[in-house]
């Protein structure tokens, strides 16, 4: 099945990516996969990028890539790297342009029974009460220097203006604030872009899903996470840092081209632009991601106010008496300095998640009060048309992914192979008989993100807790769809 050369079974769930398979590798390559998808990873031009980012300088372990794994700028989407804080580099590639698009799920009191005679009112609601689309503006309207209160404090700045609860930042991932953040170092262009965005839920792949819980996996943990068991309605919210964080990785990409040369840093592929992370353009870099990525945990904690205030008008509540309380917010595009054993010896390491969920199990360090005796909820979308799963953290994350795991479907087609698969194709009409109402601005969004564009969550899920890093806890199926 796989290439000489190419990847190399290690056991149902583990594939190598060897040192041999291009001179200059650092490390191996490690893919999460079962035989199937390890096919199609393995003529896919994405595990080029996994062996690319092996050459990084200080990294350490693997070069990781998740079952969701798919082509990206630089490292693959569903890649993981951990690089040395002393003696490594840090990476915009290794990020993204969309710096912490992440997941917000939301749990309610409210069955699909009692949601379904209104959920095409709901909808609606949700779809005009939340702006989406490129480049559309928000309700959110900053004065001033007030954009950089909210690259400081993140979604602490939302909150205290009324946009939720305290709860909603116990439950979010650093309380909803990254500590490094520092907005001086964001271009004055990258603040333009995002001052008019706050609350938005932009395009592409971007959504917001009314669903259903119908199958629980875990019943204990589902219990500690709110999931009270099958036919109670969650909110699942996909977004990001919009146009100000695509122009951070933009301005630090320009920034970071000439400087590998300075620094004598040799890599395969200029998408792979880096530097020292300990280096002055290593910190601005960091210290810039960190604001923006404040800046997506507010922009999901306006939105989720945008979503509590279309349930009280549709069902004529207070958000608080329909159960709409967070599960747990957590960031997929995104950087951290963390802790853990290497070869022996702890180590302060830079690790690099694109498009991968954070996993830390039960009793680490900066899980909320909640979920330290069950571990860090994992939040795993799915397609429009089948499942997006709540998983827990797994202990083997720990000890083999630098607490990582994958972050959804992952891309079969690219959006204009699927745009073009799909000419003529209702997908609205096609998703509607199977019972989910879709809201979206244009035909063409829906098109780009048809489930046929996409593997299926559920084998990605599958891996990823036979391999130990996640295990399923609950499976959720769509009712309504509302996309950019």
């Amino acid at each position: 099945m796989s290439k000489p050369g190419r990847l190399k079974r290690i056991d149902e769930y583990r594939w190598e990516l060897p040192t041999t398979y291009k001179p200059g590798m650092r490390v191996p390559g490690l893919v999460y996969a079962d035989e199937n998808l390890a096919a199609q990873i393995d003529a896919d031009q994405a595990l080029e990028q996994v062996a690319n980012v092996a050459f990084l300088p200080g990294i350490v372990g693997h070069s990781l890539a998740m079952p969701d794994i798919h082509w990206g700028y630089g490292f693959p989407v569903g890649g993981v790297a951990a690089t040395g804080v002393e003696d490594g580099v840090i990476s915009p590639g290794g990020i993204g342009f969309d710096i912490n698009c992440g997941v917000r799920l939301l749990c309610s009191d409210l069955s699909e029974v009692g949601v379904r005679p209104r959920l095409v009112k709901l909808t609606e609601a949700i779809f005009h009460g939340v702006p989406s689309g490129v480049g559309v503006g928000g309700k959110v309207r900053l004065a001033g220097k007030e954009i950089d209160e909210v690259l400081r404090q993140g979604a602490r700045w939302a909150v205290a203006r009324g946009y939720g609860s305290e709860d909603d930042l116990e439950r979010t991932e650093e309380r909803g604030t990254f500590s490094a953040a520092d907005p001086g170092k964001v271009s004055e262009k990258a603040k333009q872009r995002g001052t008019p965005q706050l609350g938005t839920l932009g395009s592409g792949n971007h959504f917001l899903e009314v669903q259903v819980v119908d199958r629980v996996y875990l019943p204990d943990v589902a219990r500690a996470f709110g999931i009270a068991g099958t036919g109670q309605v969650m909110v699942l919210i996909h977004s990001g840092s919009r146009g100000l964080g695509h122009q951070v990785c933009d301005d630090y990409l320009r920034l970071m081209g000439p400087a590998v040369r300075r620094y004598g840093i040799e890599v395969p592929d200029r998408q792979l632009a880096c530097v020292p992370f300990e280096a002055p353009e290593g910190q601005a870099y960091y210290t810039a991601m960190a604001a923006a990525a404040n800046y997506a945990w507010a922009n999901r904690q306006c939105i989720a106010h945008w979503v509590r205030q279309a349930f009280e008008q549709v069902f004529g509540k207070d958000y608080r008496d329909l159960g709409l309380q967070m599960v747990y917010d957590v960031a997929h595009n995104i950087a951290k300095v963390e802790t853990y054993q290497v070869e022996g010896v702890r180590r302060r390491l830079v690790v690099h998640r694109k498009g991968a969920t954070r996993a830390f199990p039960a009793g680490q360090p900066g899980l909320p009060e909640p979920y330290r005796a069950v571990g860090q909820p994992v939040l795993i979308p799915g397609d429009m048309g089948r499942y997006s799963f709540v998983a827990v953290a797994g202990e083997k994350a720990m000890a083999e992914s630098f607490g990582s795991t994958c972050h959804g479907a992952g891309r079969l087609q690219s959006r204009s192979a699927a745009t073009k698969s799909l000419r003529g194709v209702d997908v609205a009409g096609r998703l509607a008989k199977q019972g989910v109402v879709v809201r979206a601005s244009g035909a063409g969004t829906l098109a780009e993100e048809a489930p046929e564009a996409y593997k299926d969550v559920a084998d990605v899920v599958r891996v990823v807790d036979g391999a130990g890093l996640a295990q399923r806890v609950a499976r959720m199926r769509p009712l309504g769809v509302v996309k950019g």
